[in-house]
């Protein structure tokens, strides 16, 4: 892989681009009928703009943000570059539609560079801060998956996918370049979504010469590394950092192959040092033997201290349960000693900022909420925002910090946080339109006491215009994960205000095993998926149903993922409590499943370990309780939603779910979506999902 010398010096004359995409129309005006309506729809929701990553400037006087849109009929979106002034708040677009421009950064000379494919490919791109002198700075054979510059300008990293090992058989066998095997020897011969083709995602470093040129860049991982930097399958550049000197590139990797790799949740923070060409496993230190037994989790998102003396990083303790506490880790680099920093604090740490030399902000998921928090190198924890809200993400500097928030009324938008007093101050409005004439229903919050005398919260989304005088179609909705909040999110494939503009009471409790509440509460689920959370489903559906205005003649069941197995397993259980039910991507035998999915080291942890294990007491008990040995007690309308690409819960569980229905002799219906793996994403499949999914709802429960 090698990278043509670019120009990198200030801004000057910008080169044409060699072959443009095609440019893409935006036209997603509220139309008068829309208006009138006043009703949020899908077709309404996908009308959407989808704020995105954001950076302020080093002075915090400008802020980059990006701006995503679709086009249905094209059944494609584009990515747009904002910059804010933040002493105006006056916006305005610096790249048009005719490409996609991603991942906006601040270089230190005030010019900004970004990710597009307007040459054809996914190049780095830079441009001057008032959208002006455009230029590529790039030019690798395959796409640059991310990148960023040290801060001194003298080296950049970027990250391509890179040929390791032959697996095709038309790379394995030169005279025969038409054949489509794939040839393996070991575990993990796919992932998530795709299968492995012997390329993996590197990480290169390149230098930037005195002239101001971008020269080849070096595979730091080694030519031979058949696995991933950043991680697969979220592949996020935030698991890579430069050290505030520009000498050391610090970055996640998970050094491991086949069944080991399966299996493992063992990855490590590494860091690069430039000028020796040397990399250390700082959680495996050579001669530190113990040491390897100290991580043997999860270890991520490496952040430099000011002065480069500090990685802060997130650490799961328990090897293989990618469900652990996200610790806050702090390794001293004089030292070589580590420590929890968040030992105190029963929650999650993630998002993690230095605020300063001795103070760390992060993101921790708090009863059903994400606030930021800080804590400094005692350990002690502040909880800095509250309310009924999501910050996903934040960006600071020169005294400011603006944050990404939401709720399950309004999706993301930009607002500017004041950490000494918690106030938040809307800056974007992307949707200003569609909050002006849509009405929302009320979220209420409720703490259900359950069958074990806990306190669970469940939200509770009334339908727009709610009359309590009314009785409501009402819906359980059961949470993905198993470990996942159910918190204030907007989903732009579960929408909760969606299903209540349909006319729905939705009932989303954060039932055991859901994130925010505990360490105890999360675990509690892992070995018992067939137990306490299915208790709790039904002991917040059975409460809100106690409410004059819920109709129990007309409740049903929703969920994806493991909330897909909560369906399966709930339709068998039930109780004549719920008149129809809608699975998507749904787990429904634990045995063939443990053969079926990629990451192995989930269901030994969930399930507790492998089906032939007879001694095994947990994972008996989980594989007894499997939801296929309870179809003779289905009797509900199923409908059942999957993607052929999943490789995570593959297709194969939803077409032995349906198989089972449909010889029982139940009204059913399988969709599938060909082009789509665990979630649906693509613009038209995601009308289909919806008038699939309410049309059933409708069918059945109006």
């Amino acid at each position: 892989m090698s990278v043509a010398a670019m120009a990198l010096s200030a801004c000057g004359s910008g080169g044409e681009a060699e072959r443009k995409p095609q440019p893409l129309t935006i036209d997603n005006r509220l139309t008068d009928v829309e208006k009138q309506a006043g009703v949020l729809t899908p077709e309404v929701m996908w009308k959407m703009g989808r704020v995105g990553g954001a950076a302020l400037s080093q002075d915090g006087s400008r802020l980059l943000y990006t701006v995503t849109s679709y086009n249905m009929a094209e059944n494609r979106g584009v990515t747009v570059i904002w910059l804010m002034d933040m002493s105006t708040g006056e916006s305005r677009a610096l790249t048009d539609t005719a490409s996609n421009n991603t991942s906006p950064q601040w270089l230190a000379d005030g010019r900004i560079a970004f990710l597009s494919d307007r040459s054809g490919s996914n190049q780095v791109w830079s441009m001057c801060a008032d959208g002006s002198q455009v230029r590529q700075l790039s030019k690798t054979e395959s796409d640059i998956e991310g990148f960023g510059f040290a801060p001194d300008l003298s080296r950049a990293f970027y990250v391509v996918r890179t040929h390791v090992k032959d697996i095709l058989s038309a790379d394995k066998y030169a005279d025969m370049d038409k054949s489509k095997a794939r040839v393996y020897d070991d575990l993990m011969c796919r992932h998530w979504d795709y299968w492995d083709d012997g390329s993996y995602l590197h990480l290169y470093v390149a230098e930037v010469s005195g002239d101001g040129l971008l020269a080849e860049g070096r595979d730091i991982m080694g030519g031979d590394a058949a696995w991933d930097a950043p991680l697969a399958p979220y592949f996020d550049m935030g698991e890579i950092a430069w050290s505030n000197d520009s000498k050391m590139l610090a970055y996640t990797c998970k050094p491991l192959t086949g069944a080991e790799y399966a299996t493992s949740t063992d990855s490590d923070i590494f860091v690069y040092f430039v000028e020796s060409d040397a990399t250390q496993n700082i959680c495996k230190p050579a001669g530190v033997a113990s040491r390897a037994h100290d991580l043997p989790g999860y270890d991520k998102y490496p952040v430099w201290s000011p002065d480069d003396r500090y990685i802060a990083f997130r650490s799961q303790r328990r090897p293989g349960n990618e469900a652990d506490k996200e610790r806050l880790f702090l390794y001293d680099c004089r030292t070589a000693q580590m420590r929890d920093l968040t030992e105190r604090f029963d929650y999650n740490a993630t998002e993690v900022k230095w605020e300063d030399g001795e103070h760390i902000l992060f993101i921790a998921t708090y009863q059903g909420t994400h606030q930021i928090c800080r804590v400094d190198l005692q350990g002690n924890v502040e909880l800095l925002t509250s309310g009924d809200h999501d910050i996903t993400a934040f960006t600071m500097a020169g005294g400011r910090v603006v944050a990404s928030m939401n709720t399950m009324s309004k999706a993301a938008e930009l607002y500017a946080a004041d950490l000494s007093t918690g106030g938040l101050t809307q800056l974007t409005d992307i949707n200003g339109e569609i909050y002006d004439n849509i009405r929302m229903g009320r979220v209420e919050k409720r703490w259900i006491t359950t069958t074990d005398g806990k306190q669970m919260l469940t939200w509770v989304i009334l339908p727009p215009d709610f009359d309590p005088a009314t009785k409501y179609p009402t819906l359980l909705y059961c949470e993905g994960g198993p470990q996942s909040v159910v918190s204030q999110f907007w989903s732009y494939r579960w929408n909760f205000q969606l299903m209540a503009a349909r006319g729905y009471v939705v009932v989303a409790p954060n039932r055991r095993g859901c994130p925010s509440f505990g360490q105890e509460w999360v675990d509690q689920i892992s070995g018992d998926y067939s137990g306490q959370n299915i208790r709790d489903y039904l002991s917040a559906i059975d409460t809100v149903s106690r409410e004059p205005w819920v109709d129990n003649d007309r409740r049903g069941c929703v969920g994806a993922s493991y909330g897909g197995y909560s369906v399966f397993y709930l339709a068998g259980v039930h109780e004549n409590r719920f008149k129809a039910f809608i699975a998507h991507c749904g787990i429904f035998d634990f045995e063939s499943m443990y053969g079926h999915t990629e990451e192995l080291f989930f269901v030994n942890n969930d399930y507790g370990g492998a089906y032939w294990d007879k001694q095994n007491a947990t994972a008996q008990r989980s594989y007894a309780n499997s939801p296929h040995k309870l179809v003779e007690r289905w009797n509900t309308p199923i409908m059942i939603i999957t993607g052929e690409k999943d490789f995570r819960i593959p297709y194969t569980q939803s077409l032995e779910a349906f198989t089972a229905a449909r010889l029982h002799g139940l009204d059913s219906r399988l969709v599938v979506f060909e082009n789509e793996a665990h979630q649906v994403f693509k613009p038209q499949n995601s009308l289909v999902w919806n008038r699939e999914f309410f049309g059933w709802l409708d069918k059945y429960l109006k």
